[in-house]
């Protein structure tokens, strides 16, 4: 059964913290050390931009994914700039709802007219670093040591998208 991809809504921020918890529990995925509430979701969500939004997958009503668009910086230089971020539960993974999810949160890149995109990503997780691969992301560098996770340093991969 595939997912359904619509626009994240309130109701949601409870099920984004609890997927990117699994993350966050789990170690190696994300710089964040602490679980996020529903509030803190919440909370960056009501400080988007209007060219800054989550995006949900859901499967027969629940939401087992979501994928974040947001400003890569505040400085109007940067305007067409933006970083994305693609997260499932992890007992979803492996079934396509990721490439699903990507693939809709590049449409909406498009939509906001983008130019260039990030992607931010742990160096040791190189299962997303070639997910990204598939979508024509480069990579363009590695940031050393740049992280203290769980007692260990951490290298984060710097991977770009350029758009016509």
């Amino acid at each position: 059964m595939a997912i359904q991809i619509r626009p994240f809504r309130f109701s949601d921020c409870q099920a984004i913290a609890n997927i990117y918890n699994e993350s966050v529990q789990h170690g190696g995925i994300t710089m964040d050390c602490e679980p996020y509430s529903s509030s803190k979701i919440q909370a960056i969500a009501a400080g988007f931009s209007p060219r800054e939004t989550y995006l949900v997958g859901e499967k027969e009503g629940t939401v087992v994914g979501w994928g974040i668009i947001k400003r890569y910086s505040d400085r109007s230089g940067y305007r067409l700039t933006c970083e994305t971020s693609v997260y499932l539960q992890f007992s979803e993974t492996g079934k396509g709802y990721g490439q699903v999810l990507q693939t809709a949160l590049l449409e909406k890149v498009k939509e906001f007219d983008y130019h260039h995109v990030v992607a931010k990503i742990l160096a040791a997780n190189q299962g997303s670093i070639k997910f990204h691969q598939q979508f024509g992301f480069e990579l363009v560098g590695i940031q050393q040591k740049i992280g203290l996770t769980q007692g260990q340093w951490q290298d984060v991969a710097i991977m770009q998208l350029l758009l016509s």
